[in-house]
């Protein structure tokens, strides 16, 4: 897809004002209601489908539908990764009128953070075709990983704090109380973090290891950074409100990891067999944008059926 550095730059800067809009409207601390998380959510799949028909409209099925197949994985993922957000907030009890605004900074961190992973993974593609196959093999390890992890998973089990945030946390000293919205006070003459930076730190740096699984898996399914950047953008950016829609529901969404693993497991494969191909005289056959959107739209619908069936009889067995 031929993206001019105009097009970038518009891009990025209409992203930015989208963000701005969505920070400002939700600028004073409330709690979220179903109904405003319900409408915020409906308004960014739409965002994001209408630009993937924008692209359609300017660039053809093809880049249109590998826009489309990398929005649904990273939503996909995202949802997962909404089971720790989850425990962070309990490990740090946040107030739930504060809640919508760690989220909101915490997805900007996560943006930024991933724009440089993207950038770079780009530059690995463009330089050095074999990176095709660490990615894919990490995909397939990941799935494997994914699928033990799940057959064991309890998700009432206790955030753990990564070694980024301990690190933050021994060479700053924080308060043990919020303070609104203030990242910082002075206490006795003393600049003290409070927990409201804490937990934006937490939500940031978590995403950041959460990055090392969607960012190759995205780049599984398209090679182009504009896609993959505005793919993971727009996934990002409706987290919040879907934190709010469905975090009572994450517990009956008990196949996802299953699901989440197939995806990650195909993408690695269809990952390696590019490598083959671009790498080797060998003829292998490639995984077409069409099939990668229907298997993983696939999964992803067989495994929530499976989950609330599994729930519902788990609830009317009384477990």
């Amino acid at each position: 897809m031929d993206v001019s550095p105009l097009a970038w730059v518009l891009t990025i800067v209409a992203l930015c004002l989208l963000i701005a809009v969505d920070f400002f409207v939700g600028r004073k601390p409330h709690e979220v209601s179903m109904k405003e998380a319900g409408t915020w959510t409906v308004v960014w799949v739409v965002l994001a489908v209408l630009f993937g028909l924008g692209i359609w409209w300017h660039s053809g099925s093809k880049p249109s539908g590998e826009f489309f197949a990398g929005y649904i994985t990273e939503k996909s993922l995202s949802v997962d990764n909404l089971f720790i957000f989850v425990l962070i907030m309990k490990k740090f009890a946040v107030p739930s009128q504060y809640q919508s605004r760690v989220l909101m900074i915490g997805v900007i961190i996560a943006l930024v953070m991933r724009a440089i992973f993207i950038a770079l993974g780009a530059a690995l593609i463009n330089s050095f075709a074999w990176i095709f196959y660490l990615f894919g093999i990490f995909l397939i390890w990941t799935a494997w990983k994914l699928i033990k992890e799940a057959s064991a998973e309890d998700h009432n089990e206790e955030y753990e704090e990564n070694k980024l945030l301990k690190a933050v946390e021994r060479r700053f000293p924080s308060t043990s109380e919020y303070h609104g919205t203030k990242l910082f006070v002075y206490e006795n003459g003393r600049k003290l973090m409070t927990p409201m930076l804490v937990v934006m730190l937490a939500i940031g740096s978590t995403d950041l290891l959460f990055a090392l699984d969607s960012i190759p898996a995205i780049f599984g399914l398209t090679q182009d950074a504009f896609i993959v950047f505005t793919a993971n953008a727009f996934a990002l950016m409706g987290l919040r409100q879907l934190y709010f829609l469905i975090g009572g529901l994450l517990d009956r969404l008990v196949h996802l990891s299953y699901g989440l693993s197939i995806i990650l497991g195909f993408i690695g494969i269809k990952l390696i067999l590019h490598a083959i191909h671009e790498t080797t005289d060998l003829h292998v056959p490639e995984i077409s944008t069409p099939v990668s959107l229907g298997v993983i739209c696939g999964v992803l619908i067989i495994t929530t059926i499976t989950s609330l069936r599994a729930s519902r009889n788990s609830d009317a067995a009384g477990v």
